[in-house]
């Protein structure tokens, strides 16, 4: 029993871990899908730059705004001629121009959270400055919004899918517990008749669900470095930003603290609440 209830609980543990290495590759996807997620405001060419300046010290004012980046009239059109230097028909149109540049300077505006996108685009356009020649919010707003709402449901999906997890898992290792114990139930009935205590009785399980809890987890985290090194390099293949391995291995004692608290934590208190009823003599 105590073999099968050491299973359990690992298994428990592992589905809990998963879970917790699982959520921050998620955030890392959902933080990286959220700092894409940003407007552009255009300056009128030749606008000046003490203007643009004002306006950027503006918005850098707000809480809403994460960060603003200012690119320049000449960094616009050196960026613009090296993404289209394979298209000579764009290439051709610049050179009409004669070394002129007739693009604008513009400003990159990331709010802390994409929601906030539309009232820091309405605050520019209330302000209606001179020197700004377009905010392209307006054009994208229905995917902007889009984008904001699969962020905030694959969030709150991903909160419930972990609870109810964490609840089937719990509740699988309390009934492994349960049925550890009611295979001692005579013993636990004839040390209540010869006149133990409810805490001498209770003492030995809960020191049991102790060391189950601690095995359980000191086993899972050590599993979990194989699988995590195997496994990262294909998450980093696509999201090159995740390093899941170098993450573990830097958390890895926190990650062990935590299992081990869940472990220790889930072995106290099934064992409390499933010996309970063989007090009752």
């Amino acid at each position: 029993m105590s073999t099968a209830t050491i299973v359990m609980f690992c298994l428990t543990l592992f589905v809990m871990g998963g879970l917790v290495l699982l959520s921050v590759v998620a955030n890392a996807i959902l933080a990286d899908l959220e700092d894409k997620i940003d407007i552009s405001v255009y300056f009128v060419p030749g606008a000046k730059e003490e203007d643009i300046m004002k306006i950027k010290n503006d918005l850098s004012s707000s809480k809403e705004i994460k960060s603003v980046t200012y690119l320049s009239q000449g960094e616009a059109l050196r960026v613009f001629s090296l993404r289209h230097k394979n298209d000579e028909a764009i290439t051709a149109s610049l050179a009409e121009f004669e070394g002129e540049n007739p693009l604008g300077a513009s400003l990159n505006i990331k709010a802390r959270s994409p929601n906030e996108l539309a009232s820091v685009a309405q605050f520019l356009a209330n302000k209606n400055y001179d020197a700004v020649d377009k905010i392209n919010y307006f054009e994208n707003e229905t995917v902007i919004e889009r984008l904001a709402s699969v962020v905030s449901t694959v969030r709150s999906l991903g909160i419930i899918l972990v609870l109810i997890l964490s609840v089937v898992a719990v509740l699988v290792s309390f009934n492994t517990v349960r049925l550890a114990i009611y295979t001692s139930r005579e013993e636990i009935n004839i040390m209540k008749l010869v006149g133990a205590s409810n805490w001498f009785v209770r003492g030995p399980f809960l020191v049991t669900g102790v060391i189950h809890g601690s095995l359980s987890a000191i086993a899972v985290s050590t599993l979990f470095l194989p699988i995590v090194w195997v496994a990262s390099p294909k998450i980093s293949f696509f999201l090159p930003k995740i390093d899941l391995f170098g993450y573990f291995t830097s958390n890895f004692f926190e990650f062990l603290l935590i299992m081990t608290a869940i472990g220790v934590g889930l072995g106290v208190l099934s064992s409390t609440i499933a010996v309970r009823k063989y007090l009752k003599v």
